[in-house]
């Protein structure tokens, strides 16, 4: 800094030269530092916020909080950030969203149509926008002010500039001029924000008068080595307070704590030109350092953001994807309902997509949803319809059941009442309130007509004596076989033993059970030492177990076989929902390995389930049609 009491000027033609050389100061820009941030040094500190991103979340709030909030923030529009306003607009609509989805939900869930929802009306929604109404037209306002008072500094650094002219172009008194320029610096440096668009442009202009006036002024080198000694200690703290700021936690503040600072180096004078550059470079070190961190915080941000809008691409298109062909059942809506569910909350764990397409991912997710929910409850209108004719259908059948059951024409009416259970199987389903009573109703009036042909036809215990004593030497040749005989010799021997086995009728109730465990406890052992594959093995069981399912009445078999038919519904729906999985896996999934791995082993498993199942379903039809 210069000492205005100093009125000693330079007589020396060199020191004059010198002094003109020492005022010849501007300062350089960064040219080391990101393309946005390189011209810094002209930027004032309130500018360099355009880089900061809104802060997207808001604490854990309701609704009624963020108001209360708002108003306070209304009250003083001049203290508030704008990060912080859209962070609480953003908690209130999520909020506010969340219950009109709630609400939508519900309306569906209690059998109103989609399109048919109406939003539910929100007095807190309405004092929320007049709220916001207020704070906007207050921002607005003191936006305006500002760029009028930054109007205003530009035209009064004009006329410092002028002023500056002035004293450089017709200097009277040394003394004089020279206590009316560091008056005109010290305005100089109080002025501060102006258009951004004028600032390097009026930076030059000042430069050059103030390199001017002191080339004219002609210090004497005492009074200019005081002033670069004070300048450099200046520059010396500032560069030190650049160099903590790499240390600093919040990145951010850290960011505009730099701006700051370099508005000061620049308002501080020149230092001696053996220093100039070292000065300089130091405090350019400590910017970049700075400014890199800045940049590395918003890539990294930036980086997030783009896996969560990979992520919610990767959902969307999963939803959009779902062949809607293929849900032709309860089961299979069911499914899939599940795992839209599950999707939407997946969904909720996924930070925020980039700002400019957060919108559109989530109306593309929403869109893509409403579909799905709308879609089905066109099939539950339309299957509900349905429901009531086979209701209709399936009370005739009972009818006709119930009036069958006393009679005493056993052949007859048995073959009545199959035909009856066969149509039965063809009908579609009912309501679920309705389905466990109306098969109820229908099975035990045919359980009732087998239960008196049973005790009609008793003369049949004969037979199962003799049945059992032939089940008796199966199990005796089975325990016969070698266990050093051929394997393929001994396998097709144990498959003979087991069809003659399953081809054998019914034993005697109280002998069943024993008789059972003696044989499979042969089947087993030969199985496993024969190594037999568990499917066939599990098939025969099935097999030899279909007389004991039929020993109540001839409709267990159908009962099981509708048992039967349902399971492999089900296994197909999930392997169906399973496949679906694979395949976006396969295209989208870079570190799935191990659940591909998962996936494809429970798919075969179904695959073989399935067969089995399908086997399983003709031993039955098999036994009916044997039966008839």
């Amino acid at each position: 800094m210069m000492d205005t009491h100093d009125t000693n000027l330079p007589e020396k033609a060199e020191e004059l030269e010198e002094d003109k050389k020492a005022a010849e100061v501007s300062e350089p820009a960064l040219t080391e530092t990101p393309a946005e941030e390189a011209t810094q040094e002209e930027k004032p500190v309130e500018e360099a916020t355009q880089e900061e991103k809104p802060v997207e979340t808001a604490p854990k709030l309701s609704k009624e909080e963020i108001l209360a909030k708002l108003k306070e923030i209304s009250a003083e529009v001049e203290n508030a950030g704008k990060q912080a306003i859209d962070g609480l607009k953003q908690a209130f609509y999520k909020l506010h969203n969340a219950e009109q989805e709630a609400a939508k939900k519900l309306f569906i869930e209690n059998g109103g149509a989609a399109e048919n929802f109406v939003p539910i009306a929100d007095a807190v929604e309405e004092e929320f926008k007049n709220i916001m109404s207020v704070i906007k037209e207050k921002r607005g306002a003191l936006s305006a002010e500002q760029e009028q008072q930054k109007e205003l500094n530009l035209q009064i650094k004009l006329s410092i500039i002028e002023e500056l002219k002035e004293l450089v172009e017709s200097p009277d008194d040394a003394n004089k001029s020279y206590t009316e320029f560091k008056k005109l610096q010290q305005q100089w440096n109080e002025v501060k924000l102006i258009p951004q668009a004028k600032v390097n442009e009026l930076w030059k202009n000042y430069q050059l008068y103030v390199e001017k006036f002191y080339d004219l002024l002609k210090l004497n080198n005492e009074f200019r080595e005081y002033d670069f000694k004070k300048n450099l200690e200046i520059k010396t703290h500032l560069c030190e307070a650049a160099e903590k700021l790499a240390d600093e936690q919040d990145v951010v503040s850290a960011f505009h704590q730099l701006q700051k600072l370099h508005q000061e180096f620049r308002d501080t004078g020149p230092v001696a030109k053996e220093l100039r550059d070292e000065v300089w470079n130091r405090f350019k070190a400590a910017s970049t350092a700075v400014n890199r961190r800045h940049q590395q915080h918003f890539e990294s941000l930036k980086e997030v953001e783009q896996h969560n809008l990979d992520q919610k691409t990767v959902i969307c298109e999963i939803i959009e994807a779902i062949d809607y062909s293929e849900l032709t059942n309860f089961a299979g809506w069911d499914n899939k309902t599940q795992e839209i569910i599950a999707l939407q909350n997946k969904w909720k764990t996924i930070g925020f997509a980039p700002q400019k397409m957060n919108v559109k991912i989530f109306e593309r997710f929403r869109k893509a949803c409403d579909e799905f929910f709308r879609k089905k409850g066109e099939f539950f209108k339309s299957l509900k319809e349905g429901m009531n004719v086979n209701l209709d259908k399936k009370r005739a059948l009972c009818e006709k059941a119930e009036a069958l059951k006393d009679s005493t024409d056993w052949k007859a009416t048995a073959d009545e009442l199959t035909k009856l259970q066969k149509e039965w199987k063809t009908i579609g389903p009912v309501a679920k309130k309705y389905s466990d009573a109306i098969w109820k109703r229908f099975i035990s009036a045919c359980d009732y007509f087998f239960e008196q042909k049973g005790k009609a036809t008793s003369s049949q215990r004969s037979v199962e004596v003799e049945n059992l004593n032939k089940k008796k030497d199966i199990i005796e040749k089975l325990a016969a076989i070698d266990e050093n005989m051929d394997t393929d010799e001994a396998t097709q021997l144990v498959r003979e033993l087991m069809k003659e086995w399953n081809n054998i009728g019914h034993v005697p109730f109280k002998e069943k059970d024993r008789l059972y465990k003696q044989y499979h406890g042969q089947v087993d052992k030969l199985f496993a030492h024969f190594n037999i594959s568990a499917a066939s093995k599990k098939l025969n069981n099935f097999k030899s177990n279909i007389n004991s399912i039929q020993e109540g009445s001839p409709q267990a078999l159908y009962r099981e076989r509708e048992k039967l038919v349902r399971a492999a519904d089900a296994m197909k729906n999930e392997l169906q929902t399973y496949e679906n999985n694979l395949g976006f896996l396969t295209t989208s999934s870079k570190k799935g390995n191990s659940l591909l791995t998962e996936l494809n082993r429970k798919v075969e498993k179904l695959k073989a389930d399935i067969e089995l199942v399908k086997e399983k379903i003709k031993v039955i039809d098999e036994s009916i049609r044997s039966a008839e």
